[in-house]
């Protein structure tokens, strides 16, 4: 793909915006780099990229596509209905998304994570083990670090393992991983895609230009899989944390197993496994398929599985105090995500939820919610929405900020009590990110166990 003196509009400037901007111009591009903010607040690209030849441009909600335009290149959060993506679209204009930008200079072979939930821990994880085998990797995409930092230069690079979005996989085109893992599809971003069959679609596009020979990663416990394996081109392995398997990976109680079609047996323990709950097993079956798949031998994944700790704000055990456990789960930004934490806990619990809404079916956790919570603590803009969806199911408190809410848990927690924040929202009304939402929760319950003044009742 040859860049030079093509004018390439590149719209959003956080992370990706402007890591795209600045391979785009290193490749000869003329490019334009737009956001919807205020120029004032665009001091971090003005300061990036102008320096480079990159006219930053703050304000464009609204304004048309410049004439010249031959290429756009989208960040992630930018949605397909965009009016300046249709009229971008409608000129003959080609949209693409940064991971395919990104993947035309890339000859490393791509190891692709998607699905609604998991993508970063199983991200992560196949990392840690391909880093035990002794491999140089290059860790990326929706996880923080976009692909495009790597493109054209992945000549001494081994992997690159990269978590995908659904956003991101909108807009592909030649995109071509040689392993795919799809953990599991449930409702997610139905604001952005504007229905639960465009999000489906979308997610099942990492599959599309995989050939035989490639590896496509399926979970046989999610019914969507069996559907989705008639259109994939790519050698399928299935994975399985509930039920033995004729051909693929499954947990069998302590064991986990790895069975070929010839039906021989690979057997590692899940006795070194730190991370809690059966999605979290999922996660790490998953990952050992395509480490395998890979030529990765049997000791760095015994060992990877037992130094793996896991990552922030993902059932990340915060505290212990006066036998009640505290733990971010701030990522959980959708019901699926919610639910597979409830179901990781042992103890009744205090749940705090809330946040800005994503068009999610909050009703669907009617059941995790009998069957766990003690309390649910509700805050922020939706807390109205999930107190109409489940009330009358176990004591609920609505609170304004999520402050509010973690000071309620820390009263009302029993002993005994697992406090779980795992808000099935995004974080945009009130925090940067999940992440800075997560530190919040974890800075909050740590200084209140360093000040112990919280008062801890009996469990009656």
């Amino acid at each position: 793909m040859n860049l030079m003196e093509e004018n390439v509009l590149v719209y959003g400037l956080g992370a990706t915006g402007i890591a795209t901007a600045r391979f785009l111009a290193g490749e000869g591009a003329v490019v334009l780099a737009v956001d919807d903010r205020p120029q004032s607040e665009l001091r971090e690209a003005e300061a990036a990229l102008e320096q480079i030849g990159v006219n930053v441009r703050g304000g464009f909600a609204g304004s048309p596509l410049p004439r010249k335009v031959s290429l756009v290149v989208p960040s992630p959060g930018v949605p397909p209905s965009h009016q300046l993506l249709r009229e971008a679209e409608a000129k003959g204009i080609d949209v693409i998304s940064e991971i395919e930008l990104a993947s035309r200079f890339i000859q490393a072979p791509i190891i692709a994570v998607t699905g609604t939930n998991g993508k970063t821990t199983t991200t992560e994880f196949i990392a840690h083990i391909l880093r035990e085998w002794g491999k140089r990797i290059f860790v990326g995409g929706n996880i923080g670090n976009p692909l495009v930092n790597c493109a054209g230069r992945d000549g001494d690079i081994d992997f690159l393992v990269v978590e995908v979005s659904s956003f991101q996989l909108e807009r592909i085109r030649c995109f071509h991983p040689r392993a795919a893992v799809l953990l599991n599809v449930g409702s997610d971003h139905l604001d952005y895609h504007g229905s639960i069959d465009a999000y489906h679609a979308a997610k099942r596009r990492v599959f599309e230009n995989m050939k035989a020979g490639d590896l496509a990663v399926l979970n046989a416990d999610d019914p969507y899989s069996a559907e989705l394996e008639r259109s994939i081109e790519a050698d399928v392995l299935y994975f399985s944390a509930m039920h033995r398997l004729e051909r693929g990976i499954f947990a069998d109680g302590e064991r986990l197993i790895v069975k070929t079609s010839a039906g021989e047996e690979e057997i590692f323990s899940r006795e070194s496994i730190r991370l809690v709950g059966r999605h979290n097993l999922e996660n790490i079956i998953a990952g050992i398929a395509v480490v395998r798949y890979f030529g990765c031998p049997e000791s760095p994944v015994q060992e990877g599985l037992a130094t793996f700790v896991g990552l922030p704000h993902r059932m990340e055990h915060v505290a212990t105090r006066e036998n009640v456990t505290y733990y971010n789960d701030s990522k959980g930004t959708n019901v699926d995500a919610v639910s597979a934490a409830l179901e990781s806990c042992e103890q009744p619990v205090v749940l705090l939820m809330g946040g800005r809404d994503k068009g999610e079916n909050f009703g669907r956790l009617a059941d995790s919610i009998r069957r766990k919570v003690r309390t649910l603590v509700l805050f922020g803009e939706a807390a109205p929405v999930i107190e109409t969806a489940l009330s009358g199911l176990v004591s609920i408190t609505m609170k304004r900020t999520l402050g509010e809410a973690v000071d309620e848990a820390l009263t009302s927690a029993r002993r005994g009590d697992t406090v779980l924040l795992s808000p099935g929202c995004s974080s945009f009304d009130e925090f940067r990110d999940y992440r800075e939402r997560g530190e919040f929760f974890r800075d909050r319950v740590l200084s209140a166990a360093a000040s112990a003044k919280t008062p801890m009742r009996e469990e009656s």
